[in-house]
């Protein structure tokens, strides 16, 4: 049975990776120092054993980004995956700041709440920065971070933040255009048959959570996640970064430069994949994240 918060064309998915992520998905109200409301917020946890391992999506995305990904590595480890504030299922209620320091926060929130011991922290693409600026604000919540395909070397649009509230919200519509989607989706695969209409639902059945908008206008017009460039130098866990060969989003250069500012890190290229290893190769994204996982403190 599907999750009832689900938006009733859920009922569409025909990939059985979907269809079981859709049946996992849970709500948790969450209190945060943000507002006085408790925030209800979506996720999925399977498996047990090992350090916890907790998934962080990319940029106008959900939990779904992971159904690939999250049953391999539940197979052998207990699994988290949380759609973070303002995006995916997780409730936007108006007046929430929808911002990167915001995310954090109801991130920390959900952490201390649900899991409460230190994690091996995935982040994929926007997800990255999310997972970078956590574990800096945070480092004792994070015991090892792996980084996707991942943001947080490069500013975003500097203007963005200087965008008038009717025209962030016109740029948060063209994402609405399922032309604009499609074409977006075949970009972030080397192998465009992934970009299939199963995955094209799974990427736009968010849209239909009400303040879809509001909340990516919101996101766009806090500037988004900048550039921790000055910062990453100051990661102290083991860091594994995953990066597809053939990525064409935001390009394999900055694979490079991370592996380069992060002293206790290792860089794994992705063979024949795009920006979405976790989806493209999830088999292959699987078995280095809990090989990872299973590395002692020194050996990476």
């Amino acid at each position: 049975m599907l999750t009832s918060f689900l938006p009733p064309l859920a009922k569409n998915l025909t990939e059985p990776a979907s269809i079981a992520l859709a049946q996992s998905i849970e709500c948790q109200d969450i209190l945060t120092p943000l507002c006085s409301q408790a925030i209800a917020t979506a996720y999925v946890h399977q498996g047990s054993g090992g350090t916890p391992i907790l998934l962080l999506h990319g940029f106008d995305s959900s939990v779904f980004e992971f159904r690939r990904l999250l049953p391999l590595l539940t197979a052998q480890s207990e699994t988290w995956a949380v759609d973070l504030l303002g995006f995916g299922f997780t409730n936007r209620t108006a007046g929430h700041p929808f911002s990167p320091t915001a995310i954090k926060t109801h991130l920390y929130s959900f952490w201390k709440t649900l899991i409460n011991q230190p994690v091996i922290l995935v982040g994929a693409s926007m997800g990255g920065a999310a997972a970078i600026d956590f574990t800096l604000a945070y480092p004792e919540c994070v015991q090892k971070l792996v980084l996707i395909d991942s943001a947080g070397f490069r500013s975003g649009p500097a203007l963005s933040k200087f965008l008038v509230t009717p025209i962030a919200h016109l740029a948060a519509g063209i994402l609405r255009s399922p032309k604009v989607r499609d074409r977006i989706s075949r970009t972030a695969y080397y192998d465009p048959t992934f970009a299939s209409p199963d995955a094209q639902l799974c990427a736009a059945l968010h849209l239909e959570v009400p303040g879809w908008r509001e909340a990516l206008a919101a996101f766009t017009q806090s500037g988004g996640y900048g550039s921790f460039s000055n910062k990453i130098a100051h990661i102290q866990q083991q860091t594994l970064i995953l990066w597809g060969e053939a990525d064409k989003i935001l390009g394999t250069k900055d694979a490079t430069q991370f592996h380069q500012a992060i002293a206790n890190s290792k860089l794994v290229w992705i063979p024949e994949c795009g920006h979405v290893p976790h989806l493209e190769k999830p088999q292959l994204t699987a078995q280095y994240i809990l090989e990872f996982g299973q590395v002692k403190s020194g050996q990476i």
